[in-house]
């Protein structure tokens, strides 16, 4: 077992654990970050093919009240554009009525997306660091609180650090890494009655050589009450010469075969544009439930957003040893990328007032 010493260990290199990773750079202290996945990014991701569209298998859109994120993206030189919608929507409201082609109203609030993929970001803030600070295949199976320091033990490794911030989804958290002394009982019930965002989706995508849900009396916009497909958007790049469609489908189609899915979308998108669906150059999807470092088995329902963003979420832990980061913990836009980037904000300045 290799042993390891650092300032700052950080679980999970997702949005949260990077940016924080990004913003500690400006302290003369050590920092690394440990995912468990063979990728980074947690839960964004995109599914990059060549001379395809950047298919969003994650996070994608946010809004210009999304400040941080937005800021964030400048610092970097990612550069965004809106996302298309069109007038017009295809919407079936049930089984006993057809697909019908209907008017968008009016928005004053743009949604955006990031050019060549969310991935951007991810990749943007890993080349910010140096390469020795990331640690991949690396899932945390303990942490323990010593006398001046705490332990975080891995398969591989151990390490000895000052603080630790997990930026897992609060339950995941709690249902896969002991801690020891425990954690208050008041924490751990939140942790156990956190929404996970995502943790249920399953999103999808085809890519086309053509758009041709951009002609006349039909859109790239579908809204579904009934069908499997329950919202799907046009997902061309930003230079509009790459094309796919990409949404989220029904999660009660979660114990179906990739195949399956896949046939039952194209069936579902042949009633509204014909066979043409059949020349898709690739589908890509991600049952987000299989993922096990998202989220993990649980006992009954817990409803959407529930204790997002808790006040219990801001304080530290075991004598300010340990923070709890992560978009379900922020305030502000708590399951967003706009939440994820306030959150590594949020424990930078703790753990800066602590140094």
């Amino acid at each position: 077992m290799q042993k390891k010493t650092t300032d700052i260990l950080i679980i999970g290199a997702g949005l949260t654990g990077l940016t924080l990773a990004y913003y500690l750079k400006q302290l003369n202290i050590s920092v690394t970050l440990v995912e468990a996945r063979h990728r980074i990014g947690g839960r964004i991701y995109t599914k990059q093919n060549n001379n395809q569209a950047p298919v969003e298998l994650g996070a994608t859109w946010f809004v210009n009240e999304h400040s941080a994120l937005i800021k964030l993206l400048k610092t970097l030189h990612l550069d965004i554009f809106e996302q298309y919608y069109g007038t017009t929507a295809i919407y079936e409201p049930s089984k006993a009525n057809p697909p019908q082609l209907i008017n968008l109203p009016h928005s004053n609030q743009a949604n955006y997306r990031i050019k060549n993929g969310t991935q951007s970001i991810i990749n943007a803030l890993c080349n910010e660091l140096e390469a020795h600070q990331i640690i991949t295949d690396c899932a945390i199976a303990s942490i323990e609180r010593r006398d001046g320091y705490i332990l975080a033990k891995s398969e591989s490794y151990e390490f000895e650090c000052k603080h630790i911030v997990s930026t897992l989804p609060p339950y995941l958290f709690d249902k896969t890494i002991p801690i020891e002394p425990q954690l208050p009982q008041e924490l751990k019930e939140l942790l156990q009655n956190t929404h996970t965002w995502m943790h249920d989706s399953i999103k999808v995508g085809f890519t086309f050589a053509v758009p041709f849900w951009k002609g006349e009396r039909t859109s790239g916009t579908i809204y579904s009450n009934v069908s499997v497909l329950q919202e799907f958007y046009d997902h061309s790049n930003a230079d509009e010469n790459l094309y796919a469609l990409v949404g989220f489908m029904n999660k009660d189609v979660y114990s179906h075969t990739r195949e399956e899915r896949q046939e039952l979308a194209l069936k579902q998108l042949e009633q509204y544009y014909g066979n043409e669906v059949r020349n898709f150059l690739s589908y890509e999807e991600l049952v987000w439930q299989d993922e096990r470092y998202t989220t993990a088995s649980r006992d009954g329902f817990i409803m959407p957003q529930q204790n997002n963003g808790h006040p219990l979420f801001q304080n530290s832990y075991l004598d300010e040893a340990l923070f709890i980061a992560g978009t379900e913990t922020s305030t502000y836009a708590s399951g967003k990328m706009e939440g994820a980037v306030r959150s590594a904000q949020q424990v930078f300045r703790q753990i800066k007032s602590l140094l």
